[in-house]
């Protein structure tokens, strides 16, 4: 008779960190990741007519070796908490490029800030160069944030209302993440559809594809197929241009590069700093569905570990921030441990600087990815209202404004669309002191943190606590004044008020005294009878 082996003995269980489920949760993950670079790499080369080489040599490689460090210590992580609980089962956090602000990002900061290089007359090429530094600084900003937070994220969870912080998101989902790419999708509409059609069939109304195929991975298949099949005969919409087929080698070495941009990179803080709160927050909320789905990771742990990659990611070149993702428990019920994690983070960081990804990048049509995106902001915006109490779905709404008004200044701004001397025109309109075209530049700069405050506000005042409602416009008013939020300026520049020429010193002024009579005006309804009544049962009851 065999001797029980030294497992059974000693009572503990050898960690089956790869398993079958780890390849389909390595295709997940690392289809996420590479959509997001698909979306960055095409926001700036397409939209903004970006150098291609800074993209694939400068941004890519930082970029992608963030993804691979946290993914490593993800995967460390796994193994530590199967030894510490015994448990053979563990499933790894899942930590990839944060979509909403990799997009917004992109579009608010460094298409912009390339634009404005441009105007100051720095060649096309030095525009590009400084626009890197820009956004390597940024990122170096937003880890140091990350990190601060790190320890305070509760804290954070505690003041802030989830309607300000799920629904300044959700206006990102809708105005951001789907809107661009259903242009996309109706740009090459029998290839763009087709490829939704697929992804709707499959992850929102969740019905099988024929022999259990992932439907990730056959609708960028089939769409791909299609454009090869169909574009060259000029059946697709759009022009064909055949893939260049080069490998963008870079090598994602630390540099003091970000220094160079750090100035600049200054005026966009309102923009990139909500992000970073909202990544810390989503980590503890993943961190916690983890916990439920029978995974206790240390959160302060998880935490520190995508703010420090993101750091690492900004130093060595990087122009996106990395964060946990929200579907470890789907990982879970996939069968996935540790290797997809592993995985992922290899191929990922390795295709930055081998260039294999930029090159996939290019190979796969953006109308087939958009659909991918798609269902990201269909999912951001439903867990919005979902994880909200039913009776704050108005302040969810009301957060999504700002976010459009950003859209539309993107578009207007763009002099493809609107000639520059026009839009200047329009800014100072004659006869108004708060033009339109101002009114609507002025709601859209620090679009995020006016989200999350408009929504914090209305979510206080449908809750009655007319003192915190009162508290948070007094914090918009102060915001406004210096141009954090509400900046007159149409690069989102923060000021000093009376350093602004008429008209735009009226939107400080104006919007700022708005803000303190309607505060002042809260504060002395909270004295009323009214206002102290409970909240009505089927109000109290909605969730």
């Amino acid at each position: 008779m065999n001797a029980p082996s030294l497992e059974k003995r000693s009572g503990t269980s050898k960690y089956e960190w790869f398993v079958a489920g780890d390849i389909n949760g390595f295709f997940g993950l690392m289809f996420d990741n590479m959509t997001v670079l698909s979306f960055l790499a095409g926001i700036l080369i397409l939209g903004f007519q970006f150098p291609a080489d800074i993209v694939y040599t400068k941004m890519f490689p930082g970029t992608a070796f963030g993804v691979l460090f946290g993914d490593l210590v993800y995967t460390w992580m796994a193994f530590q908490l199967a030894k510490r609980t015994n448990n053979p089962r563990v499933t790894a956090m899942p930590l990839g490029l944060d979509t909403p602000s990799t997009i917004g990002i992109a579009l608010t900061v460094l298409g912009p800030a390339f634009l404005a290089m441009k105007n100051r007359g720095l060649a096309e090429h030095d525009a590009a160069l400084m626009t890197w530094y820009i956004g390597m600084a940024t990122m170096v900003m937003i880890g140091i944030v990350k990190l601060a937070l790190s320890f305070a994220g509760r804290w954070i969870q505690k003041i802030v209302p989830q309607a300000g912080l799920l629904g300044s998101l959700a206006g990102i989902g809708l105005a951001l993440i789907g809107f661009i790419p259903i242009v996309d999708i109706f740009g090459m509409p029998l290839v763009g559809v087709i490829s939704l059609g697929i992804i709707l069939y499959a992850l929102v109304a969740r019905i099988k594809l024929p022999k259990n195929l992932p439907s990730v991975f056959a609708a960028i298949v089939i769409g791909t197929a299609l454009y090869y099949l169909l574009a060259p005969s000029g059946l697709v919409g759009g022009v064909y241009a055949p893939p260049a087929g080069e490998l963008h080698f870079g090598v994602p070495l630390p540099t003091l590069g970000f220094l160079h941009g750090f100035a600049e990179a200054l005026k966009y803080l309102p923009i990139a700093i909500p992000f970073g709160i909202l990544t810390v927050v989503g980590g503890i909320n993943v961190t916690e569905s983890a916990r439920v789905a029978g995974d206790d990771f240390n959160t302060r742990n998880i935490l520190l570990t995508e703010a420090v990659a993101t750091l690492v990611a900004g130093v060595c070149g990087g122009v996106a921030q990395s964060t946990p993702y929200i579907g470890q428990p789907a990982y879970k019920q996939m069968g996935s441990r540790a290797g997809y994690t592993l995985l992922t983070g290899l191929f990922i960081g390795l295709g930055g600087m081998l260039g294999y990804i930029g090159y996939i990048v290019e190979l796969i049509p953006r109308a087939v990815l958009a659909p991918i995106l798609v269902f990201v902001a269909f999912d951001i915006m439903c867990q919005a209202f979902l994880a909200c109490p039913a009776r704050h779905a108005p302040a969810v709404a009301f957060a999504y404004f700002p976010t459009v008004a950003r859209l539309v200044q993107i578009k207007l701004s763009n002099p493809e669309f609107v000639p520059i001397a026009r839009f200047n025109e329009l800014l100072v309109a004659k006869g108004k002191s708060l033009s339109e075209l101002l009114v609507t530049v002025a709601l859209g700069n620090g679009f995020i943190l006016t989200a999350m405050l408009w929504g914090a506000f209305l979510a206080k005042l449908i809750d009655r606590q007319l003192k915190i409602a009162a508290l948070y416009l007094a914090v918009l008013a102060l915001f406004t004044f210096f141009g954090v939020i509400h900046s007159a300026s149409p690069d989102g520049n923060m000021y000093f008020p009376w350093t602004l020429a008429y008209p735009a010193n009226q939107i400080p002024y104006q919007f700022t005294t708005a803000y303190f009579v309607l505060a002042a005006l809260m504060l002395a309804l909270s004295f009323t009878k009214q206002s102290q009544e409970p909240l009505l049962p089927e109000l109290e009851k909605a969730h």
